[in-house]
């Protein structure tokens, strides 16, 4: 039977909605899926490393979020807002941001100190290529720029997510949104991890607006996925390639990392290099890298939850949720996670 969208949502309570980092990292609660059998498990993050076997590969997405928010003022006073997204070729930034009046070519929004983004041209996707008056765009983000925490969140940034919306891996600058799955280990963690005998491989996705956007279409193969740049190591693959061959399992840190290696795989084997996806998963999707998955809890309706439902299947997701709600697990991205074995 076909799938829509609206088969993708749930109910939840508001007050489940996880609104602040916890105070010790990585002491989140673990539901552990059993795809073989459908057992359900309360348990402690701190249990995930059991979960691993000598010989097993837990890959990571390293990027960093950019202090990608800015907030200005137009030439009447009123105030805008710019999201940026990524720096182009040409030295512009893709951006998107509201009202969109204020986002017409050639109109400017002024930062402070004689500082303004100002936007050269509407691309066909709605986004918005800026560029930076005044400033670098370097100097303008470390100056002005704020954490974009997601929309769910109903307050404004603050200290503790300076470190609690990062993970302690994060490398390079590029995401609008942290790869939340990654959010729960803390150093010694990942240290068990290799204590295991279990390898770790790190990659690059950066998280995009497009992880927030609920899927508004119940047909699902005509949402639009907002594109996504990655890039894979010759070293990652040959990690992959070894696992597999070890008889080891590949594990995803993340949505993010199953996007990526999935829409790395040409011809059934994964490509390294730098690409650019688009790739929506649903149920049907035949997996060929990722094994097991970790991840946190999605929102309805979204391309997310989807993704999770075709890794170990509708049902058993829809299941899930139902016992996290009534578990009163903590939600989205500084919730709880799940382990799918």
């Amino acid at each position: 039977m076909a799938l829509h969208t609206a088969d993708f949502d749930y109910h939840l309570p508001p007050d489940l909605i996880a609104q602040h980092p916890l105070e010790e990292r990585g002491t989140s609660r673990l539901l552990v899926v059993h795809r073989d059998t459908g057992q359900l498990e309360d348990r402690s993050f701190r249990d995930f490393p059991a979960l691993l076997a000598p010989g097993d590969l837990l890959v990571l997405n390293t990027t960093r979020v950019r202090h990608a928010r800015l907030f200005g003022t137009r030439p009447s006073g009123a105030p805008a807002e710019v999201l940026l997204i990524h720096p182009a070729a040409d030295g512009t930034w893709i951006a998107m941001g509201k009202p969109g009046s204020a986002l017409r070519p050639g109109k400017r929004i002024a930062l402070g100190d004689e500082v303004f983004v100002e936007t050269v041209a509407v691309l066909a996707n709605g986004n918005r290529s800026v560029r930076f008056i005044g400033a670098s765009a370097d100097e303008a983000i470390r100056r002005f720029g704020r954490l974009p925490l997601p929309p769910y969140i109903d307050r404004e940034p603050d200290a503790a997510d300076e470190t609690g919306y990062q993970t302690v891996y994060a490398e390079r600058e590029g995401s609008v949104a942290a790869p939340t799955a990654g959010l729960h280990f803390t150093p010694e963690g990942l240290q068990s991890v290799r204590a295991i005998g279990a390898g770790i491989a790190r990659l690059e996705l950066e998280v995009g607006p497009g992880t927030f956007k609920p899927v508004e279409t119940e047909d699902l193969t005509a949402h639009a996925m907002h594109p996504e740049r990655y890039d894979i190591s010759a070293e990652v693959v040959s990690q992959v390639e070894q696992t597999r061959s070890g008889g080891g399992r590949v594990w995803a840190v993340g949505t993010t990392v199953v996007r990526a290696l999935e829409s790395a795989v040409e011809n059934d084997q994964l490509r390294p290099g730098p690409g650019e996806t688009s790739l929506m998963i649903t149920p049907g999707y035949r997996f060929q890298v990722v094994d097991r998955l970790l991840t946190n809890f999605h929102l309805p309706r979204s391309t997310l939850l989807m993704l999770v439902s075709a890794f170990a299947g509708h049902e058993l997701i829809r299941r899930a949720y139902e016992h996290a709600v009534e578990q009163r697990y903590r939600f989205y991205s500084y919730g709880d996670a799940m382990a799918i074995l």
